[in-house]
């Protein structure tokens, strides 16, 4: 059993913290597995200054992630990967999903690092120079995971060379994918690429492009 905070409940699903106007009525733990799910019953202060009506809803605790685009300027490329996903099948799309490399964090372990570690265990890239593109909320009416996404700078293998990549004990199989950049542009505006990370992630490079490939060309 893994440890416990000193109230009892998981590390990963403590007490909704207070905020002004919200009123916590019952909070608990209803499934510890992985990813904890809570169940919270609360009110909070309305837009006019009255009480809403009282709320359950199910929160589901997956806390920080990461996720890493990363780009050769040199050769105007980038990596992206593709693995199989459950609940993608379960969405009734392909379940090969085409995605940045991503992972969540490791307690206490800073955003940036995670970035540079899970890029090195999905995609065997190790950037030079990060840019952070922004945190944003996957799911915000459900969950609380908070994702980093980063632009990183490498030399890209040719594609004949990208080969498979993941932690075996963690069951991944992850296929790399070198592409040029206007080649993952296409699909951003063809809607290929569904998943809003990568979307994010390749929206942001498009705006930043010409900058990047001059700035992280210079010598």
């Amino acid at each position: 059993m893994s440890a416990r905070l000193p109230n009892g409940r998981p590390p990963k699903a403590p007490l909704i913290p207070p905020h002004p106007g919200l009123d916590i009525l019952a909070d608990e733990v209803v499934w510890d597995g992985r990813f904890p799910l809570q169940r919270v019953r609360f009110t909070y202060e309305r837009f006019d200054g009255t009480r809403s009506a009282e709320l359950t809803w199910e929160l589901w605790r997956r806390s920080g992630g990461v996720a890493m685009l990363p780009y050769d300027p040199w050769s105007d490329r980038l990596a992206l990967i593709e693995q199989f996903r459950l609940p993608v099948h379960a969405a009734g799309l392909p379940p090969i999903h085409t995605e940045c490399v991503a992972g969540l964090l490791e307690p206490g372990e800073e955003p940036e690092a995670a970035a540079r570690r899970e890029s090195m265990e999905e995609a065997s890239v190790a950037p030079d120079l990060l840019e952070h593109i922004g945190r944003y909320m996957l799911m915000q009416g459900g969950c609380d995971e908070l994702m980093h996404l980063y632009c990183g700078r490498a030399r890209l293998p040719e594609p004949e060379a990208a080969g498979t990549h993941g932690l075996l004990h963690e069951g991944e199989d992850i296929r790399l994918l070198i592409m040029p950049a206007q080649e993952a542009f296409a699909m951003l505006d063809r809607n290929a690429i569904q998943n809003a990370t990568c979307a994010l992630s390749l929206f942001w490079l498009r705006q930043h492009h010409a900058r990047l490939r001059t700035e992280w060309t210079r010598e």
